[in-house]
């Protein structure tokens, strides 16, 4: 008789990490800096202080996985990794689907790991707002960023099928299209990067700055929920949270890190009771809208073989707009189909036939997270703008995929025939189509609690310090005063790194 295995999994953890199995009763901690989440920006700044001989302790929601626990169970892998099982939205019409990792090394888990400096334009448009960042002055961080997490072009061999022929379509177009650049050393192409790289060599936060932390001293206590941010006055003094168990765990610190991501780091704040003299705590909400389609040639493409992404087409960029193929498997495809019973059956009999491509989108809609009962909800309404840019984006795509030899193409508009010829496709720019029937879906949140020159309209400095409080600090996407048209987890790392060494020239200010 089968016996079925539990939904979670979990394997040793190495020492310092601490979870629900460690905490036995409430718990009080002391340390001199505590960050809270250990995604791309939190494992960053917690390894670098650690380094720079400072005692830290993490503090993550999610629960500990090492390499060896992912698997190819695509369901529990969902359920393990991602917040609330990746079904949370942004409220707007069309509502935007997004997704958030919830272990620790957070989203860095999950993502695919395209690593890209935010490109200098972006850069130069926040200097020009007042910042003092400009990309002379990042070089040194993204270096350093980029060989702690070993960003590398893909191997040939580890290019699948559907990455080829979105190459194949973007030559015979004329299209500037370029290798990916990812934080992995030797990816064996298995495509499973969405939900947990089962060969370590995506180097996630989990086998790159968490283990760096660690050696130096940092501890981690997963499994635990922050409440809120202690405070003395303005001084933030620590959080409190609760384990898994329920029991109370209290951190005193000198120095407070939120990098909880752009939607539960404004929440944290508000739940604190943080005030920004601008008042634009969660506001300024970027998230890159993406849509999809499907294509289905002739012959196999077996997309489940090969990196995730391992190019994009760039000849829209400076229209905001980038292109990629992205495999997923069949039980998530399926999910977004209309289709159902026989007609889903018989449409996913072609699986091994489908190109999933889809594009990211440099959003100039703002959207803005509320504080509802203490829990963040984000709302976001696509504007006429983009909905015109992605519209144009997937005529432009599908005329892509026919030069490449796809016969027919599945678009991501409710009730909308799908496309048989690039004269198709082309027509799709004839008639505004409605975004509310759209299906809108992002990984990218960004802005909420942006820095900026001016107090009285940002949120923090830039180095992530927050107006009109002391001793704390916000290190995670929430910083972008614009969305940047690219893969943010590299900028979110280099940033993180700028303010763990100003924290670092400055320790008597924070951490006296």
């Amino acid at each position: 008789m089968a016996v079925a295995r539990p939904a979670l999994i979990e394997g040793a953890r190495p020492r310092g990490v601490f979870t629900r199995h460690d905490i036995h009763g409430d718990t009080v901690l002391d340390c001199d800096v505590v960050v809270i989440g250990s995604g791309a920006g939190g494992s960053t700044v917690a390894a670098e202080l650690s380094e720079a001989g400072f005692d830290v302790i993490v503090v993550e929601e999610g629960s500990y996985y090492a390499t060896r626990d992912f698997t190819a169970d695509t369901s529990a892998m969902v359920r393990q990794l991602y917040r609330d099982g990746g079904a949370t939205i942004a409220v707007g019409n069309p509502p935007v689907m997004y997704q958030e990792g919830r272990a620790v090394g957070g989203s860095t888990v999950i993502n695919g790991g395209m690593s890209w400096r935010t490109p200098e334009r972006v850069l130069d448009r926040w200097e020009r707002s007042g910042l003092d960042i400009s990309a002379k002055a990042m070089e040194p961080y993204f270096e350093r960023v980029e060989k702690r997490i070993h960003v590398a072009g893909m191997d040939q061999e580890a290019i699948g099928n559907d990455n080829q022929l979105l190459k194949k379509g973007a030559d015979a177009k004329g299209w500037k299209i370029i290798g990916n650049l990812r934080n992995q050393a030797h990816c064996v192409g298995s495509n499973r990067c969405a939900f947990g790289c089962p060969t370590g060599a995506k180097q996630s936060a989990l086998v790159s700055y968490i283990p760096r932390a660690l050696h130096y001293g940092a501890r981690v206590y997963a499994d635990v929920k922050v409440d809120r941010i202690t405070r003395h006055g303005k001084r933030a003094t620590g959080v409190m949270g609760k384990s898994a168990a329920g029991f109370n765990v209290a951190v005193r610190a000198k120095l407070v890190v939120a990098a909880c991501g752009a939607i539960h780091t404004p929440a944290l704040l508000v739940r604190s009771g943080f005030r920004s003299p601008s008042g634009r705590i969660g506001h300024n909400l970027s998230m890159h809208p993406n849509v999809k389609v499907v294509a289905i040639y002739d012959e196999p493409v077996t997309g489940w073989k090969g990196a995730h992404q391992a190019f994009q087409v760039r000849e829209f960029e400076e229209q905001g707009l980038l292109f990629a193929a992205v495999n997923m498997p069949p039980s998530v495809l399926a999910m977004s189909f209309p289709q159902r019973g026989r007609a889903l059956g018989e449409l996913m009999v072609q699986y091994d036939r489908m190109v999933l491509a889809g594009m990211l989108c440099e959003d100039t809609a703002t959207g803005r997270v509320r504080t509802i009962d203490g829990r963040p909800q984000a709302f976001y309404q696509l504007n006429e703008t983009d909905a015109a840019n992605l519209q144009r984006g997937v005529s432009l795509l599908s005329e892509l995929l026919f030069a490449s030899g796809a016969k027919r193409i599945l678009l991501p508009f409710h009730g909308a025939p799908e496309l048989a010829s690039a004269d198709d496709a082309r027509r799709l720019l004839d008639n505004r189509i409605p975004a509310k029937g759209w299906e809108v879906v992002t990984v990218h949140m960004m802005g909420t609690a942006a820095m900026g020159a001016d107090r009285s309209a940002a949120v923090t400095d830039s180095f992530g310090t927050v107006y009109d409080a002391d001793r704390l600090i916000v290190a995670d996407a929430s910083l972008f005063p614009t969305p940047i048209g690219v893969n943010p987890m590299e900028t979110i790392m280099a940033l993180a790194t700028r303010a763990a060494a100003h924290i670092i020239d400055n320790s008597r200010r924070f951490v006296s």
